[in-house]
């Protein structure tokens, strides 16, 4: 992404030279596994990828068996499957920090999923990774949100809390292996095991090198959905996602950040003053003026905006770089195994994106407007919940169905699975379905 250069800018610019360092000063990685022509040309032409990236012709491959497809690699494929998937196409409608109606400017969870993409991409390019894996895992990272955004998800869990939770990564992974059905063969999208691996592990390992859950899992343990299917498809979980992964990770924080923001200033949260004492964006509002004078408020922004994705993505590749440097990985399986993030920011940049987030919270994510919004919405999903697995026959036919024919999961995870695939409006749909009186979400 294009900005102005100034000293902050220059500070964190990418060393390439350690980044072509870290290519061509490791052996060359064998051929992959899978014999595939294309892969092996498309990974060997060009300068090809680095040694510790995902190679696609090494996959672990797909929980049942495909033949190959002549004009895409297995990671090509992963992206394109889940472009395709309702559940994608569902995030259109689904509450990234802003509810629909609010105004058609702000971020939805699409949105929001596409800018992930487009930064993984670029420093996975920048890195010498599989752009194409970074890519799909990016795309596929929020799949299982609720409607209403993360109020949504806390009524959920609660709700489901003697059911074993919710957790949307597992969601992510239940869509993707599960409840996605469209296929003759199998249920799910059939994904390739690196895809998998990077929607499940993309924030770390779940697991420590005892076996025991770690961080947010070490009080509630592993979620049900990814147990179960790592018995059929070991994911792995003590360790860390491969590189690509990781990157999708940071692309994440980079795009959510950033567009917050953005959004804050169009909502009337924030005015340009605020920012001149939060670390980052204050220092770019001043370098802004200096270069433009007076901006109105959509290109003051902008400019900000430009300057922080710019920063932050020159940051993770350098500290990134540095990190893979000092580690020298021959292979992806030494990025797995070496016992931290391979992928970062600087202490320096991550020092001041806690205090960019703490300022959001505040000033954002915790305003009266959205805090009164949300609440209202966490009473509809409690009330939707209630009503589905106090009475089933409440619930669509297809969902009935399932219902029926049995299995692992009881009623409470089948109706979790269907509100959670809910868009917000539909969710409001829903309860002026079964109830007299549904909240106005303003």
């Amino acid at each position: 992404m294009e900005s102005g250069q100034t000293d902050c800018h220059k500070k964190h610019m990418v060393s390439f030279a350690l980044v072509n360092r870290s290519i061509s000063g490791k052996a060359k990685r064998p051929d992959g596994a899978s014999g595939q022509g294309l892969v092996r040309g498309i990974e060997q032409s060009g300068g090809g990828l680095a040694p510790y990236a995902s190679l696609a012709g090494s996959s672990r491959g797909r929980l049942n068996h495909e033949p190959e497809s002549p004009t895409r690699t297995p990671f090509q494929r992963d992206r394109d499957r889940i472009l395709h998937a309702t559940a994608f196409r569902r995030l259109t409608h689904k509450t990234q920090v802003f509810l629909y109606h609010e105004g058609d400017h702000y971020r939805t969870r699409l949105t929001h999923s596409l800018e992930v993409a487009q930064i993984a991409r670029s420093i996975a390019r920048t890195l010498a990774l599989d752009e194409d894996l970074a890519e799909a895992i990016a795309l596929a990272h929020d799949l299982g949100h609720t409607p209403f955004g993360h109020a949504g998800e806390r009524a959920l869990n609660a709700a489901m809390a003697p059911h074993g939770g919710f957790d949307h990564n597992a969601q992510s992974l239940r869509i993707v292996t599960s409840l996605e059905r469209k296929y003759a063969g199998f249920d799910g999208l059939n994904l390739s095991w690196e895809t998998l691996e990077g929607i499940v592990k993309h924030n770390g390992p779940l697991l420590d090198g005892a076996g025991l859950p770690v961080a947010r899992f070490a009080k509630a343990g592993i979620p049900h959905a990814i147990e179960v299917y790592c018995k059929l498809h070991d994911l792995e979980l003590a360790t860390h996602a491969g590189p690509e992964a990781q990157v999708a990770a940071l692309a994440d924080d980079i795009a959510y950040n950033n567009h917050d923001l953005d959004d804050g200033f169009r909502a009337g949260f924030l005015a340009a003053d605020d920012l001149a004492d939060v670390p980052l964006a204050g220092r770019f509002l001043a370098d802004v003026v200096e270069r433009h004078g007076e901006l109105e408020g959509a290109r003051l922004i902008y400019e900000i905006n430009r300057r922080l994705i710019t920063l932050m993505i020159e940051d993770a590749v350098a500290e990134t770089s540095r990190r893979l440097d000092g580690l020298a990985p021959a292979s992806v399986s030494d990025v797995r195994t070496a016992g931290h993030p391979v992928a970062a920011f600087s202490q320096e940049v991550a020092h001041d994106l806690v205090e960019l987030r703490e300022f959001l919270h505040v000033r954002v994510y915790r305003h009266p407007r959205i805090g009164g919004v949300m609440e209202k919405a966490q009473g509809i999903i409690v009330d939707l919940f209630e009503r589905y697995t106090s009475t089933p026959e409440s619930l669509p036919e297809k969902w009935r169905g399932r219902i029926a024919q049995g299995g692992a999961e009881g009623l409470e995870r089948h109706v979790a699975d269907f509100i959670a695939g809910m868009t917000d409006r539909y969710a409001i749909g829903e309860h002026r379905r079964l109830f007299d009186d549904t909240p106005e979400l303003r």
